[in-house]
């Protein structure tokens, strides 16, 4: 999730906070989001809320579902195949392009990243160490200065967080520590080939954690889950 900008609107800011809570597994797949309980949660309108609503169903995070409401979106089997498909189309080709382009500013960012991730699993936060799994690959993304591409993966990653919400079944589905170092380790090398190749076993790897027939919970209640 993109930082919230000085000038949002508080749509924007209840938009961010929910996609931030649904990609840290706070709100899982399935989950109702009630305009009236949001609104208490945030002291904000419906018609912001309703808002903030649309601005994550556009980006497929939640469905609208006529004369029901609006729920966290539940990518079937068939979604969590295209998505993990289409990142081995882009990502694989984009680290390559990262680990030539990359500075050393950059690789300090990305080791940043692995830092907060490990300190996020030590401190039992699973939810916040997929967030910032996924912000490395966004991040790489970033460093490969191809702009559509970027928002593509963007997408995806988002997307991405709640099939692992909706079917992990073991932990190597918060990309295992060792894959994102030797991606560092090739891109301090610059070895576009080497971070090619990691990348498409790494990706492989998080599709194999995957059990396409798991069932998760649902939070007690959106307070619960929003609270911070």
């Amino acid at each position: 999730m993109e930082d919230v900008q000085p000038s949002a609107g508080p749509g924007d800011v209840v938009a961010a906070d929910l996609e931030r809570a649904i990609h840290e597994h706070r709100l899982p797949p399935g989950t109702k989001l009630g305009e009236d309980e949001i609104g208490e949660v945030y002291s904000v309108s419906r018609t912001i809320v309703r808002a903030a609503l649309q601005s994550l169903a556009h980006r497929r995070l939640v469905e609208l579902k006529r004369n029901r409401g609006a729920f966290v979106a539940q990518p079937t089997a068939r979604d969590a195949r295209e998505v993990f498909e289409a990142r081995a189309l882009l990502e694989p080709r984009t680290a390559r392009s990262a680990a030539e382009r990359i500075t050393d500013k950059d690789l300090i960012a990305l080791q940043a990243h692995i830092d907060a991730e490990h300190a996020a699993l030590r401190a039992g936060d699973s939810g916040r160490a997929l967030y910032l799994s996924g912000q490395f690959h966004i991040e790489i993304a970033r460093i490969a200065d191809q702009t559509t591409i970027e928002a593509y993966i963007r997408e995806l990653v988002s997307r991405s967080s709640l099939i692992i919400a909706l079917y992990w079944h073991r932990r190597a589905a918060l990309c295992e520590s060792h894959a994102h170092h030797a991606l560092i380790s090739a891109f301090a090398a610059r070895d576009g080939a080497r971070a090619e190749d990691l990348m498409k076993s790494h990706l492989l790897d998080l599709v194999t954690s995957l059990d396409l027939r798991n069932v998760v919970s649902m939070p007690s209640s959106l307070r619960e889950a929003l609270a911070r």
